[in-house]
């Protein structure tokens, strides 16, 4: 290790067996912290060739359970960089499912200001996200989808550098996070992915072109088909951030009472391009006209609602939504101090108004509030009058509320004119 540490160290190349000699170290603990923290950080200095980030992203994937499906239709699977609002995961995985694919979609907690798909799910009575695999191959056979967390022993050498490199300052680097987020998609058998990777004030990393190709190359590289598209978050994508309120804001667009159009849109972008690269569709007209199908058709909800029983929750989620998840004591709008356009959203700081009021987490043990959030968020371009909400709060008591109410007033700029409009899909990644 200390050869390949000193390679590294020093602008060399690592073999293919010197990055599964780092995963099974990794994997079974005979690699130091110490020793961990110095690779991750010469590899974040000096970076690594296509060929080693594909070997290191093969052997971490290899370091546990590799799951492998005999299903009568393509396993396909999405990823997000991390967003505000970005409850995509939760229509796309059942809508896939309406249009013929199977979806083990493994998901993660929240990360910093982003959101966190399993919180949210987790918001809801009952429902269980923690699974063993006979669990997760159930619900997948007879729903079609199932998103839960990394069951048994799914990418172990992920796990442990993940922890080094927290607190190693070297989270940042490309290669690590696409080692990291494409070992566990890798490791749940999949056959086609696609990436959603965000830019703008509320992105989680800044080099958004950068991931997207170094994600789609590595992917590819380790033989599973993929896709990207890089996104704009420089505003929320739904108009709710926080848990219960995003699960809320999916069921209603699930049932058609509410659908936001960025929302929609992105999710059926992202679907349209799996349908194809599971030879499920032609072309991405096709495919994306399957998935708004299974939305407006109510398909997908239905998917949905049985998933969510499937995995511990309550049978009428998609009747009685409201019966089955958290109500904040404190509710609370958050007033403009003039009129205007809405110009620019700090989305960063609408996120971590949320963590602040314990929907999001600090540290790694930190307990959730799941009812707390933001809805009805004033997205860029419109006109508010003085007075006028540019968004609600849900709060655990008085003094969160009001910390909320100022966090959320700052994040947002209001102008004369309004703002030129932006793409939503900045560009595709083949």
């Amino acid at each position: 290790m200390r050869r390949i540490i000193a390679t590294k160290r020093d602008g060399g190349v690592l073999s293919g067996d010197d990055l599964a000699y780092v995963a099974r170290g990794l994997a079974d603990g005979t690699l130091s912290d110490a020793q961990a923290g110095a690779f991750a950080m010469a590899v974040r200095l000096n970076g690594m060739t296509m060929d080693e980030r594909v070997a290191l992203t093969t052997a971490m994937r290899d370091s546990g359970d590799v799951l492998q499906w005999a299903l009568p239709g393509p396993v396909l699977d999405k990823h997000s960089t991390g967003g505000v609002g970005d409850n995509v995961s939760l229509i796309l995985a059942p809508a896939l499912a309406a249009c013929g694919a199977y979806v083990p979609m493994i998901s993660g907690r929240g990360l910093g200001h982003t959101g966190g798909t399993l919180d949210k799910l987790d918001a809801i009575t009952g429902f269980r996200s923690e699974v063993d695999e006979d669990t997760l191959r159930r619900v997948v056979d007879d729903v079609g989808c199932a998103i839960v967390g990394a069951t048994g022993n799914i990418a172990p050498a992920d796990k442990r550098l993940y922890t080094v490199r927290d607190v190693t300052a070297t989270v940042s680097s490309i290669d690590l996070i696409t080692a990291s987020i494409l070992s566990k998609k890798l490791a749940a058998g999949l056959q086609g992915l696609v990436l959603d990777v965000k830019v703008g004030s509320g992105a989680f990393l800044d080099d958004a072109p950068g991931l997207a190709r170094a994600l789609c190359d590595v992917a590819n590289g380790a033989g599973c088909k993929t896709t990207a598209i890089i996104s704009d978050m420089n505003e929320p994508l739904a108009s709710a951030a926080g848990n219960a309120v995003e699960v809320l804001n999916a069921v209603a667009l699930l049932r058609g009472d509410q659908v936001d159009g960025r929302l929609w849109d992105v999710v059926v972008a992202l679907g349209g391009a799996l349908l194809v690269l599971g030879d499920l569709a032609q072309n991405d007209v096709q495919g994306r006209d399957m998935i708004g199908d299974a939305l407006q058709s109510g398909a997908a909800g239905e998917r949905f609602g049985r998933m969510v029983a499937a995995l511990g929750g309550p049978n009428d989620l998609m009747d009685k939504p409201r019966k089955s998840l958290p109500h904040a004591p404190v509710v609370g709008a958050v007033e403009a101090a003039r009129s205007g356009f809405v110009s620019t959203i700090d989305v960063r700081a609408l996120g971590m108004a949320v963590v602040d009021m314990g929907g999001g987490r600090r540290q790694l043990d930190d307990t959730l509030d799941y009812s707390a959030g933001l809805v009805d968020i004033a997205p860029l371009g419109v006109w508010v009058e003085t007075g006028d909400a540019l968004a609600t709060v849900h709060a655990g008591s008085d003094a969160k509320l009001k910390q909320a109410q100022q966090s959320v007033a700052r994040a947002y700029a209001l102008a004369d004119k309004p703002p030129p409009e932006t793409p939503l899909i900045v560009a595709p990644v083949d």
